[in-house]
């Protein structure tokens, strides 16, 4: 049970401006809040880009959709700024729990909380937060170790009462969804998906190395392999196929749901440390990630995974572009220990034996 104060919250809103694969790892945090309470109504206030996943998340019963001026690649408008205080004021929320990652400040969403006139808001913060939080929960990260998100966004719920029975990534998945995803499937081979793309370039493992990857998949594993991205990276999909001399099907701008559903239907995903590793780990596919080394806290939740990297002395270096100019946590990883890696996965009863079940 929450603590008096937090018990009686029954409008509460989450705010997480980043990612999907954010949003995707604060989801046990949320499932934590909406089932502390009876009849608890759980809106989430989140950014373009995490707005489709938000809308799969069990435990959140509606979303707001808001480009925080705060985040990094968002222009300032004020004028949609008065309007989302505007529109938050209108909900009458009880309360508002502010979720980010350790190096961002809760301050500005919780200022925009407090114009809108929620009288409870909960955040970690390193700061003195004063009046525009009324439960702070002191920023520990990184001086004292730094957890991995779901650890993170749970705790700071657990000291507002709430705790998760359950802290898998989950996703609440459409039948239609699932459907097209099984549209894709080859009938008596593996299916591997491979998703090359990644915003930042610090995170993109090279894609003649998955060229490589995919044409060894094929031949040595009989794999139906897919190429998947958004609408953006069609033609980094297609360098990569040509590349590898391959016919894998290419998918290019499904939606948040279909690229659900189709990873659901694979044996084995392998991708960067980007928002589709957290989604793989949702729909219970394994998962092989290229993990760059520019965090530690983002790795394959609770999930059958590899993750792989070259140790580099820059490791935990929190950028999005390679400061030193080498990439050598990615670059040094061979294809050869990409393709072992799969293989592993789908022997191991974690893929194939999965299949036999779908």
């Amino acid at each position: 049970m929450m603590g008096h104060d937090w018990q009686a919250a029954r409008r509460l809103l989450v705010v997480r401006l980043d990612g999907m694969g954010d949003l995707l790892m604060t989801g046990p945090a949320i499932r934590a809040l909406k089932a502390a309470a009876v009849g608890r109504n759980v809106t989430a206030l989140v950014s373009p880009a995490g707005a489709a996943v938000a809308r799969l998340l069990p435990g959140v019963d509606d979303v707001i959709v808001y480009r925080a001026p705060w985040m990094k690649g968002v222009d300032a408008d004020a004028a949609m700024d008065h309007a989302v205080i505007e529109q938050l004021r209108a909900r009458r929320f009880d309360a508002a729990v502010i979720f980010t990652v350790f190096n961002q400040s809760p301050l500005p969403a919780a200022l925009l909380c407090h114009l809108a006139q929620i009288p409870r808001r909960a955040a970690h913060c390193r700061e003195n937060p004063h009046a525009l939080l009324t439960t702070w929960v002191i920023e520990k990260e990184p001086e004292h170790g730094i957890r991995h998100e779901v650890e993170r966004q749970l705790g700071l719920v657990a000291e507002l009462g709430a705790s998760a029975g359950d802290d898998k990534l989950a996703i609440s998945l459409p039948e239609s969804a699932r459907a097209w995803g099984a549209r894709h499937r080859a009938e008596g081979r593996p299916m591997v998906i491979l998703h090359p793309g990644a915003s930042a370039s610090s995170r993109r493992y090279p894609e003649e190395s998955y060229a490589t990857v995919l044409r060894l998949l094929e031949r040595e594993l009989d794999a139906a392999c897919v190429l998947a991205g958004t609408d953006g990276e069609r033609e980094l999909l297609l360098r990569i196929r040509q590349t590898a001399r391959s016919d894998a099907n290419v998918v290019c701008g499904a939606s948040l749901a279909e690229l659900a559903g189709l990873q659901q239907s694979a044996d084995v995903v392998v991708t960067n440390n980007t928002g589709p590793a957290h989604l793989a780990t949702a729909v219970g596919t394994p998962v092989v990630v290229l993990y760059a080394l520019t965090n530690p806290q983002h790795v394959p939740w609770a999930a059958a995974s590899r993750v792989l990297s070259a140790d580099v002395p820059c490791r935990n270096c929190f950028k999005s572009v390679c400061a030193s100019g080498h990439h050598r946590c990615l670059r040094d990883v061979s294809p050869r220990q990409v393709v072992d890696a799969a293989t592993e996965l789908l022997l191991d009863g974690s893929g194939l034996a999965r299949r036999a079940l779908c």
